[in-house]
């Protein structure tokens, strides 16, 4: 064995001579070949090709998908494009990935060929109108996932500058699949923040022929056969399509030419949407524009613990691909390398946050085994130096549990798990988590294990049996100087329009994280995530939050966003509206973008500092706007 070894590092030291401009890319396959002759190892541990060379070291003459993403090539569970391509390597099919391909030009785009089934077209992690604009539309500089962190790689609506490189390259081409967060939250009409108008689902703009919208492990290998076996796709589970007539039994929104024209409709359809998000009892939805249907099927199935750990054991390099490392790191990879994600979804259902329509209201956890697995494996890659940056989900505080009743009905379409306050159903038990960190710490190789994403606090206190000890094991253990939590605002009436807990929740948890921090004698305090300029609040909104935080919190806060208004969300359609929609009461909604700076400045600005003046127009405009709308009396955290 050890003399095939040699004689396969002899070759590619010849081909070294011969190509010279290939050596990274040979290193790659290099340890591909060694892996799979002397090891027998699985060859969807490595990276998935995104070069000629590398299709040629595997025999593959065409690939079966071709994978093009907004996002560098970063082979991470963290990456939704490396998910969907180990997913459908691991179900037989030859994937291959081309990230951030210049849109001037064929090239990039052409380099690996045409797939023999579908191309599959995604934003990257995050939607590109986000990624390259600020709340206050102007463009961003950076990009934590393009190489050398410029922002020059990513298009404006990427998706669909994508899909048309591609009708552009290859005429006639197979079918163009799109996913995705982008396409995910666009798949409907939906208010865009950019034009200021309603946009019609992004398969009409785009003129792709499939959208695969959430959570898409199941959806895509499903595809991928369907076309394979050349059988009709259409009755797969988190598909959309555009159709001539809508199917039976489907649900009928209100148009987009009614919704556009009639805020009233637009809400009626977004609760139709929103309402119909669960695979047990989602209905499938169509939508006309002019003569042709927007359909969506019912979501796709929440993965099983088994079919989630299958996902996550795939193997992942942890790293970027070297084709793309040489044209400069990426930022992202200093938090996601070595983080482990424990589960998906949500209960939250916060206003502002598309995980509800993208991830689901479900939480679904993995194994224990599956996550010590993951950590074990990591320990024994050569950049480990024994930190796990962040081990959580969307939210840290939600894995091991879920409300049985969810789980075989469901969703409750009339409430929420936690919000106003925590169902009674829903047996929150920390205990899951408190083992699992306990047994990450006693792996040898690991020195700290950090909780990096943020914590749901009024969850804590409410676990009577094990919340104080989690929050004990996070002080203790867990924490890298800092805690994140969010409340995000702190007037009553705003946290309402959001879907967030009473700041006296906050408060208790506060007293309780500093009480236990001096316990253990360290360092270490909470950084808050707030929102300036969200709907509802005004300049007296801030100006009340500023007196919580600094009589409160006792800090100048540097963690203030302004409120983005992102596609297929609850606050969207406020912002949009100007109404609450669950009320049909009219809302104070701030939309000058000076104004929304100075909203940000209330709260940022140290008290001695005076913040930008405001021109008389300016005063009298929000006067004027913020005296329309009726408030309530009691403002009492």
């Amino acid at each position: 064995m050890i003399h095939i070894k040699y004689y396969l590092m002899g070759s590619i030291l010849k081909w070294h001579a011969a190509h010279p401009i290939h050596r990274e890319l040979d290193i790659l396959v290099f340890r591909r070949v060694i892996l799979m002759v002397t090891t027998q190892k699985r060859t969807d541990l490595l990276f998935l090709p995104t070069t000629i060379e590398e299709m040629n070291a595997l025999g593959w003459q065409k690939l079966d998908v071709i994978l093009v993403s907004g996002d560098s090539y970063i082979d991470s569970p963290y990456s939704g494009v490396a998910v969907i391509g180990k997913v459908l390597q691991k179900a037989g099919f030859r994937v291959g990935i081309i990230a951030q391909p210049d849109v001037n030009s064929s090239v990039d785009i052409s380099r690996l060929g045409e797939p023999a089934l579908f191309w599959g077209v995604t934003g990257g992690t995050v939607d590109s109108m986000v990624a390259n604009y600020t709340a206050t539309l102007r463009k961003r500089r950076s990009d934590d996932f393009t190489p050398g962190g410029v922002n020059n790689r990513r298009p404006d609506r990427a998706v669909l500058v994508y899909t048309n490189l591609i009708k552009r390259t290859f005429k006639n081409t197979k079918p163009i699949v799109l996913g995705g967060i982008e396409a995910s939250l666009r798949r409907i009409t939906h208010y865009d923040y950019w034009t200021n108008k309603l946009r019609a689902s992004i398969l009409f703009d785009s003129k792709a022929d499939y959208l695969l919208y959430g959570m898409a492990d199941l959806s895509i290998v499903e595809l991928a056969r369907a076309f394979k076996e050349k059988k009709s796709p259409l009755e797969i589970r988190g598909l959309c399509t555009l159709a001539k007539t809508p199917p039976e039994n489907y649900l009928i929104l209100p148009s987009f030419e009614d919704v556009t024209s009639d805020k009233e409709a637009f809400i009626r359809m977004y609760h139709l949407f929103y309402q119909n998000n669960d695979p047990h009892t989602a209905k499938g939805l169509a939508q006309q524009k002019g003569d042709r249907w927007l359909v969506q099927n019912p979501p796709a199935n929440i993965l099983t613990r088994a079919q989630m750990d299958k996902v996550y054991s795939l193997g992942y390099e942890h790293d970027q691909h070297p084709y793309y490392e040489k044209q400069g790191s990426v930022k992202a990879l200093e938090t996601i390398r070595f983080s482990i994600p424990t589960h998906r979804g949500c209960y939250g259902e916060c206003s502002f946050c598309a995980i509800a329509v993208h991830e689901g209201r479900t939480v679904s956890s993995r194994s224990e085994q599956s996550i010590l697995a993951e950590v074990e494996e990591m320990t024994r890659h050569p950049k480990f130096k024994g930190i796990i940056t962040d081990l959580s989900g969307p939210t840290a505080n939600m894995y091991g549990f879920e409300c049985v009743k969810k789980l075989n009905k469901g969703v409750c379409q009339d409430k929420r798990c936690v919000f106003p306050e925590i169902c009674p159903i829903l047996k929150i038990d920390h205990s899951y988590q408190i083992e699992l960190l306990k047994k990450i710490r006693q792996i040898p190789g690991v020195k700290k294990v950090f909780v990096g994403s943020g914590i749901r606090y009024d969850m804590v206190l409410a676990d009577k049996q094990n919340g104080l000890p989690y929050l004990k094991e996070i002080v203790a253990h867990h924490t890298s100087g800092q805690l994140k939590v969010a409340p995000e605002h702190a007037d009553p009436y705003v946290l309402k329009m959001m879907g967030k807990p009473p700041v006296r929740s906050l408060l208790e948890f506060k007293q309780q994280f500093e009480t236990l921090t001096r316990q253990v004698g360290k360092d270490q305090y909470l950084t808050y995530y707030l929102i300036a300029a969200y709907p509802g609040s005004s300049d007296n909104e801030m100006k009340r939050l500023k007196e919580f935080v600094s009589t409160k919190l006792n800090l100048t806060p540097e963690q203030v966003q302004v409120f983005t208004p992102t596609p297929s969300t609850y606050a969207s359609v406020m912002y949009y509206t100007e109404k609450d929609p669950f009320t049909g009461e009219a809302i104070f909604v701030e939309k000058n973008i000076q104004r929304k700076i100075i909203q940000k400045e209330i709260i940022t600005e140290p008290i001695t500092t005076k913040t930008r003046p405001v021109s008389q127009s300016n005063k009298r405009k929000m006067a004027n706007d913020y005296a329309k709308y009726k408030r309530p009396e009691k403002r009492t955290p």
